[in-house]
Order: structure tokens, then C-alpha cells, then sequence
């Protein structure tokens, strides 16, 4: 006779068990930031799968300061604390290696392998062994280490520099870019098979202006990060915090350094706290500085130009009305300007108006002939 059990009560202490531990895992992959944004979310918790289920090579892509370099260190910890790594985390920026200096650095190299080498050295590959390695800017190797790299994956077995002696080192690699590696691929400078094996799991992880509603938890991680690292607790005052969080979220934030460059942005402010508040002209001083770091450093035909904010305009507007404010500020009269900047179509037109258009052009932008002339 079979007894069955009745009483749900267990196994749904069972199941709430489970899904408290990989809510866990998945707040561990985010360092603890209670991010919003409904796709990264979902791509933290692939790669959670994956991280547990898989030691199959992992290829991160994503802008300058995005967090490749943190979440792989992530992974690293997570598989670490489950026992399936023995081994360390190693990391390099592949940017950095160049000539023979990128084969030694990775693959080891013998005594007398080269000038210079006047001792046996391991390489990054073998210092992985029982770890992750991490290949940040992946895209940057040369053709040989490509190939290297490429048997090392495979065969977990390679040459160091100068020896004719294989070596063993069993790694899980994760890889980073920015590059568009297909491009690279199809350009003829990244192997159509090494892409091929590190490509089986591939996760976009996108920059800070895709990811607005995350801007405001990740403000509220750097100043605890701020706090732990200095001892400081330092909070923004309710108007400055509106303030910033209200141009963070704005067009007119580029964030071309990403998270990074948020992190350097809330760093300063608190570092400029007094008695541990961030005021409304600590925040002002700071939109400035990242204003001012936006453009580049180099001074614009828009600079100074009433209504005008050049961190809001894209990138073709940005210039095309940099260049024709720069014809406008040099000729003598509107009509004048406007026979420079439309000599080409002017000429297939039975009439022309040349001011008229340049007029309407700069209306566009709210702008006038006599504001250009002031």
C-alpha cells in the first residue's frame, strides 16, 4: 500500500527555501543594489544559471565602466563560495599587452625565451589554473595570442613562450569588449573560431543612460560604499538630492564613463560634504564639472548662447549648428551668411531666399541674427 502525504506544508518550506537563496545569489551578482531595470534583471538571472550550471567560456559586452569587470569578479566569488573553483581570480586588460611582453604576460615564457628573460616566468594562463580568468578588451589580442588563446581553451594545454614543452591549466575564461567582435570578425582581425568558442554565452550589459531607473539605487550604493570605505556616513540634503538625481536622468547626461563615472561623480560630493551633507551648491559645482567634462574641454560656437544646451543636442545637430553659428558670427549680414552656408542648392533654384531659410534654420533653435551678433 503507498501513503501519500498530504501535508504541502514542508515541501512549500522547501520551495520558499529555495527561491529565498537564489533571490540571494541574484542580489549577491548585483552587489546588493535593488536595481529596476526589468531586462538587466533578466540578464542577471541567466547569468546566474549559467554561472552554476555552466564552465563554458563567458563573453561580457558593454561599454567603458558598464561593470564587466566587477560582475565577472561576481561570478568568480559565487562559484568560488560553492566549491567549484580551487583556484584564484586572475585579470587583465588585453589593451595593455603588446609584442612579445602579450605572450609572456599570458602563455609564461622559458629562460632566455627572449632579451630580457633571464628567468622562467608562468603567465596569467597557468596562474589561473583551477580559477577564472578574466580577458577584458578581449578584441585587443594579437593574431598569435588569438591562436594561443584559442588552443588553451580547448585543449587546456599550451606553449609557453620559447619552450617546445606543453603546459596544462584548467580555467574558466570570461571574456570582456566593447568592440563589435562580429565586425572584427568579419574585418579579418579576430578569429572566426576563437569568437565561435567564446561566444556560446554572450550578455550585453548595457550603459548607464539605458539603465535611468537604476541611477537612483546605484546613487544610494556609492554613498554606503563611500561610508565603508571612509567611516564618513554622508546623505544629500532633500533639494540637492532632487537636484541631482533630476539632471542624472536628464538628456543632457551623457555618462560616457558609465557606472564608473557615476561612482566618481558621488564620490566627489561626498568627499566635498560638510558635516556629512551634500547641499544644493555642492551639486551645482558637480553638474558643472561633468557639464564641462561632456564637451570635451574644447570651447563651442554654442557656449554662452541663450537657451542653448549643447549636452542636449545630438550629435549631427550639435555640429551642424556649431558650424553654421560660426559662419553666422564671421559674415556681415544674414543674407550674406546664408549665400555661404546654401551655395550649392542655391544655384538649381529659379529663386532664392537665402536669409529666409537661415532665418527659419535658426528659429529651430530659438535663436535669432541679432543674438548671434551679441
Amino acid at each position: 500500500m503507498t501513503i501519500i502525504d498530504l501535508d504541502l506544508s514542508r515541501y512549500n518550506d522547501i520551495a520558499t527555501r529555495f527561491a529565498q537563496e537564489r533571490e540571494e545569489t541574484l542580489n549577491f551578482l548585483k552587489s546588493g543594489i535593488a536595481t529596476r531595470n526589468p531586462c538587466f534583471n533578466r540578464m542577471i538571472e541567466q547569468i546566474e544559471r549559467v554561472a552554476i550550471r555552466s564552465r563554458s567560456p563567458i563573453l561580457l559586452n558593454g561599454p567603458t565602466g558598464a561593470g564587466k569587470s566587477l560582475l565577472a569578479r561576481r561570478i568568480y566569488e559565487l562559484k568560488l563560495a560553492r566549491h567549484q573553483f580551487s583556484g584564484p581570480f586572475v585579470e587583465v586588460n588585453c589593451a595593455t599587452l603588446r609584442g612579445d611582453t602579450a605572450m609572456s604576460a599570458l602563455f609564461g615564457h622559458v629562460k632566455g625565451a627572449f632579451t630580457g628573460a633571464r628567468e622562467e616566468r608562468a603567465g596569467l594562463l597557468r596562474s589561473a589554473d583551477g580559477g577564472m580568468l578574466f580577458l577584458d578588451e578581449v578584441g585587443e589580442l594579437g593574431a598569435d595570442e588569438q591562436a594561443m588563446l584559442l588552443k588553451a581553451i580547448e585543449e587546456k594545454r599550451f606553449y609557453p613562450f620559447g619552450s617546445d614543452q606543453q603546459v596544462s591549466s584548467d580555467f574558466q575564461l570570461i571574456a570582456g569588449t566593447v568592440r563589435d567582435l562580429r565586425q572584427r570578425v568579419a574585418e579579418g582581425t579576430f578569429r572566426e573560431d576563437l569568437y565561435a568558442r567564446i561566444n556560446l554565452w554572450t550578455f550585453e550589459l548595457p550603459g548607464l543612460r539605458q539603465r535611468q531607473e537604476d541611477i537612483e539605487p546605484n546613487l544610494d550604493y556609492e554613498l554606503e560604499r563611500h561610508a565603508a570605505l571612509t567611516g564618513d556616513s554622508v546623505r544629500f540634503n532633500t533639494e540637492a538630492r532632487r537636484a541631482w538625481l533630476s539632471f542624472a536622468t536628464s538628456p543632457q547626461a551623457a555618462w560616457r564613463g558609465n557606472f564608473r563615472e557615476l561612482s566618481a561623480s558621488v564620490t566627489r560630493m561626498a568627499t566635498l560634504a560638510d558635516n556629512g551633507r551634500i547641499t544644493v551648491e555642492t551639486v551645482d559645482d558637480e553638474i558643472a564639472r561633468l557639464r564641462y567634462s561632456w564637451n570635451d574641454h574644447r570651447p563651442s560656437a554654442l557656449d554662452g548662447l541663450p537657451g542653448i544646451d549643447a549636452t542636449a543636442l545630438d550629435l549631427f545637430d550639435r555640429m551642424q549648428l556649431e558650424n553654421v553659428v560660426a559662419v553666422c558670427r564671421q559674415a556681415k549680414t544674414l543674407s550674406d551668411a546664408g549665400r555661404q552656408l546654401f551655395n550649392v542648392s542655391r544655384q538649381g533654384k529659379a529663386t532664392v531666399n537665402d536669409a529666409d531659410r537661415l532665418r527659419k534654420y535658426l528659429a529651430r533653435f530659438g535663436l535669432t541674427w541679432d543674438v548671434l551678433q551679441n
